[in-house]
């Protein structure tokens, strides 16, 4: 074509229109393209080929492409052209449409920059550190090249600004799993967990995406002084869902109601006539409370305390006081335990009265005494 021909194609265009064009060839900074309809040559810099940083053309375009791009400059005897620019304004009204109904939409992490993530949706969309997981992340560097699902929290056009959140879309999942799960539960449920907190009232245990307590009562059958003595973070546990407060998300549960209670056995563990060694523990009127297993504790009858009358328990026993007792009577459905410790008290050497002496010895003396009154006749 001659340069006065190539001049009356060129003067044809004006800066902003658009074009179709067919990729010719691809160099290392920049792309030639074929105009559509047209003779003239095309020319994309590198830097109007992606809205994001490419250290090569081919990373954008391929030979034989077809594409749309924008008139940037009109030269003698070609048009400087722009896909950035129409891939850019066609993106920002599909992304503004995603902004505004809250779509979560699937993208590739193209780049990983100090502070965040980069994903080229046709305009680049930055992801803030804190906004790519609920959890702190170290490293993002395996993040390259992975697809994550994300929602734009920010959009500003005239600014070039578009903020992407993948915390968002999990926190949404989180609270539709949670909300599923709290529709799903009932009082009387056993259900596995794990122990997630632990405080001086109980633990936290998630059961799934929610978490529910395990009151400091609820932990054992066993009187438990600090919950990190029966269970620690991290714990698998089976827990019986004792109640649900959907409106306040509040879930209160047991793992002592999973366990077998200390009187499930209590027939073959204290059989009645077996001897046992336990605790007092309580004191009363009428007798003494003996722990014999952790959680079961029998009654020593007042008569039972003891082979001699007593007038109160106190007079030969002490809270904490370790004894030896023996099972009288053992009922599993009522949970009572009659036992006695008499029989094992320490029998006290009988007085020794006159009328006990045998009486050849008192006959002896009495010789012996009349001998001594005669002597002293003489």
């Amino acid at each position: 074509m001659s340069e006065e021909m190539n001049q009356i194609e060129v003067s044809n265009f004006q800066i902003g229109d658009r074009v179709k064009a067919r990729v010719t060839k691809v160099e290392e900074k920049q792309v030639i393209v074929d105009i559509e309809n047209n003779k003239l040559d095309g020319i994309i810099p590198i830097s109007e080929l992606s809205s994001l940083h490419i250290e090569k053309a081919e990373d954008a375009v391929k030979e034989d492409e077809e594409l749309e791009l924008e008139v940037l400059k009109v030269e003698e005897e070609a048009l400087i052209l722009s896909k950035r620019k129409v891939d850019a304004e066609k993106a920002w009204d599909v992304l503004f449409e995603k902004y505004e109904s809250g779509e979560v939409f699937e993208a590739e992490v193209k780049d990983v920059v100090k502070g965040g993530l980069v994903v080229d949706l046709g305009v680049r969309g930055f992801v803030p550190a804190s906004l790519v997981e609920t959890h702190f992340v170290e490293d993002f560097s395996d993040y390259k090249g992975k697809n994550l699902t994300f929602k734009i929290v920010e959009f500003d056009k005239e600014k070039n600004r578009l903020i992407l959140s993948h915390r968002a879309v999990v926190e949404q999942e989180q609270n539709m799993k949670k909300k599923n799960l709290l529709e799903s539960l009932e009082a009387g449920q056993v259900v596995d967990g794990a122990v997630q907190r632990i405080t001086d009232f109980g633990a936290f245990v998630d059961i799934g995406g929610i978490d529910g307590l395990v009151h400091i009562s609820q932990l054992s059958h066993q009187h438990v002084e600090k919950p990190s003595d029966v269970v620690q973070e991290g714990q698998k546990v089976q827990v019986k869902i004792l109640s649900v407060d959907r409106d306040n998300e509040r879930i209160s549960l047991s793992i002592k109601e999973t366990l077998p209670g200390p009187w499930s056995d209590i027939e073959e563990k204290a059989p009645k006539g077996s001897t046992l060694e336990g605790v007092v523990r309580r004191l009363v009127a009428y007798g003494a409370f003996v722990e014999v297993f952790p959680g079961v504790e029998g009654l020593v009858h007042i008569s039972q305390i003891s082979n001699r009358h007593i007038g109160t328990p106190h007079e030969v026993l002490e809270e904490g006081q370790s004894v030896k007792v023996k099972v009288l009577d053992v009922n599993k459905v009522d949970q009572r335990l009659s036992l006695s410790m008499k029989e094992f008290e320490a029998k006290e050497e009988p007085e020794v009265t006159e009328y006990d002496i045998p009486e050849e010895s008192k006959g002896f003396q009495l010789g012996e005494m009349i001998g001594d009154k005669l002597k002293n006749l003489k």
